[in-house]
């Protein structure tokens, strides 16, 4: 357990947090939510000590041992992958050096085995024997192979090493895990299984995320950062979302008497209490949903912005034919090959793959930005393609304001007020359209690009990982939009849940091939017949 005391913030004028009291107890996970700024990393390096608060204090239990989920990627370049994970045990780590240190030295005195015998009864109740299969065990279940276990971290790629420090955190099983944004760089499969992990884990977590799906499955609880208060309700993400928007329905609907809105509170309660079971932590959240006082339930202050994509005209049917398409890696690799595809109107198509790196070449190709090593694809003659690209850093080099780099992209109509009104939609306004975007941080120039977008009015949009840097309020707005949207969507995501709503048609790049199902994403990650093409076709591209 865990307990904060009358906690404060203050960054000069600015208040973080106001004292702030709240208590994180074992065998529940706790998903810290909040817009872009907010201060949940923040609130999670107080916890963990890297940064100390302005006033008030944390209390954890006597002998509980805290893990967290480093984000430099450097620190550890000069150790072993192996050596990496079993510092996550550090009282563990400390005893086998000690141990190492004493049984090199010479001559090794009477004292000396006393003490490594004291070292060995130590490293023994601590489970040490099995540290090195333990720590093994969980690289291999995050997709890191046994023939890297013995590699300096340095020579790792930069999702590798998430890996590693992912398998840092939960080794031991610590008493209190901290985890911030553990879903990064990781495949659908490796975040199944953390997914798996933390359901089953007994102790404390507490996880930043922005993924919806990931917060639902593994989450009992939901704390809210907002307006300097830091508020726990009971619950998974759905629950906190759509119980705060009934809430504002209901405080905006001044003629519903009282009575009424206490029945509807509790037929959402009971209803959402019956559908727990979607996730292994069914039992504790359906206990805690029950027990809930409907007077937890508070209207969310949240601002959505309005993303709304529309076609300028509807296209014909013939939208795009790929044929023996190929692309080759900088490591000489084939990124993929063979690739055939024919893209039908209308089709919401979630483009997956364990490289990113595939995707990227594929979605550049389609674009026009990079020629295919073999191949062609045909474009057609009614489409008008809408691209946003993984990387727009070309986009916001020249000195401008918001309003003169949006007029760029607005066709005929360059007036302030139009341009305003798309700004405004993505929750710019006042002076805020006047700041330079070489200055916007990486959540304002996806809006941006978002904006820019929807100007376009495209009947087939490209979209290579849309919700990277976006906040939670913008990630609901931009899946509204894709779902109402009429024209044709090629998507690749990490969000779980944008995939599942969105998508209708599911196809995976592979190094030999793709793999084309038009079906659900929930149900071509469940299907056995997809399991076993992916498995013959990785197979293939390995021999």
């Amino acid at each position: 357990m865990i307990t904060v005391n009358s906690l404060s913030l203050q960054f000069g004028k600015r208040v973080l947090f106001d004292e702030v009291n709240i208590k994180f107890t074992k065998g529940n996970c706790y998903g810290v939510i909040g817009a872009n700024g907010a201060g949940k990393s923040t609130f999670l390096k107080i916890l963990s000590g890297e940064i100390e608060s302005t006033k008030g204090k944390i209390d954890m239990e006597p002998g509980s041992r805290m893990a967290v989920l480093k984000q430099n990627h450097y620190e550890f370049d000069e150790f072993e992958v192996l050596q990496v994970v079993l510092m996550g045990h550090k009282k563990l780590w400390q005893n086998m050096q000690e141990k190492e240190s004493l049984y090199a030295k010479t001559p090794f005195t009477d004292e000396d085995g006393l003490k490594v015998g004291e070292l060995e009864a130590e490293f023994a109740e601590m489970d040490g024997w099995n540290a090195d299969s333990d720590a093994a065990a969980l690289l291999s279940n995050l997709g890191l192979p046994e023939s890297l276990h013995y590699t300096k971290m340095k020579e790792l790629a930069g999702n590798q090493k998430v890996r590693v420090l992912l398998a840092q955190a939960l080794f031991g099983d610590p008493d209190i895990l901290l985890l911030d944004e553990p879903t990064n760089d990781l495949d659908v499969d490796t975040i199944k299984w953390l997914e798996n992990f933390l359901a089953d884990f007994k102790n404390t977590v507490i996880v930043v995320s922005h993924d919806r799906h990931f917060l639902d499955m593994v989450c009992t609880h939901i704390v809210d950062i907002d307006f300097g208060k830091i508020t726990p309700y009971t619950g998974n993400f759905s629950f906190w979302y759509e119980s705060s928007q009934l809430a504002a329905k209901q405080r905006s609907d001044k003629n519903k008497k009282t009575e009424d809105k206490r029945k509807e509170l509790i037929e959402f309660i009971q209803r959402f209490s019956a559908n727990a079971s979607k996730s292994k932590q069914a039992t504790s959240r359906k206990k805690a949903l029950e027990k809930l006082n409907i007077d937890e339930i508070k209207p969310s202050n949240r601002k959505y912005p309005g993303v709304i994509f529309s076609q300028e005209r509807e296209a014909g049917n013939d939208i795009l034919e790929i044929k023996q398409l190929k692309a080759i890696g900088n490591d000489g690799k084939p990124l993929f090959t063979d690739l055939n595809l024919t893209v039908n109107k209308g089709d919401k198509i979630a483009v997956i793959s364990r490289d990113s790196n595939a995707i990227n070449a594929f979605y550049e190709i389609l674009n026009g930005d990079r020629k295919a090593d073999a191949g062609d694809f045909k474009w057609g003659i009614t489409t008008q393609i809408g691209y946003l690209p993984l990387d727009n850093s070309e986009f916001f080099n020249e000195e401008m304001n918001l309003i003169e780099w949006l007029r760029q992209y607005s066709g005929e109509n360059k007036d302030e007020t139009y341009i305003r009104g798309f700004l405004g939609k993505m929750l710019f306004s006042g002076e805020e359209t006047f700041k330079k975007v070489s200055v916007l941080s990486g959540g304002e120039k996806v809006r941006c690009m978002l904006s820019r977008l929807m100007l376009q009015n495209a009947n087939v949009m490209i979209l290579n990982e849309p919700t990277n840097h976006l906040d939670m309020e913008s990630i609901i707005s931009l899946n509204e939009g894709l779902q109402n949207y009429k024209g044709t969507l090629l998507f690749s995501s990490h969000d779980h849940q944008l995939n599942q709503t969105v998508a209708n048609r599911v196809v995976e790049i592979t190094p030999n091939g793709c793999i084309d199902a038009l079906m659900s994403f929930d149900e071509y990650l469940e299907s056995d017949a997809i399991k076993e093409k992916k498995a013959n076709l990785y197979e293939i591209a390995v021999s």
